[in-house]
């Protein structure tokens, strides 16, 4: 699944990212395999979403968050 699958109020572990011309700037920003992400809310239209990742706000584009393959934490 891909964090644009994750619905606000959920966690997801990343594993693995695969963007190729994103990828050095998704990296840059923290978000590694293994890291949590809490997915705070997104706009009305859906784009962008804002996620929280190692403790800071970050805001990405439905395009970049298909390119991160996620795992839904549970409960």
């Amino acid at each position: 699944m891909t964090l644009q699958e994750i619905q606000p109020g959920e966690s997801c572990i990343v594993r693995q990212v695969y963007a190729n011309n994103l990828r050095k700037r998704i990296i840059d920003m923290g978000l590694i395999t293994g890291t949590k992400i809490y997915v705070k809310k997104t706009a009305p239209l859906g784009d962008p979403i804002e996620i929280i990742v190692r403790g800071y706000s970050l805001t990405l584009r439905k395009a970049e968050a298909r390119t991160i393959l996620v795992d839904r934490i549970e409960g």
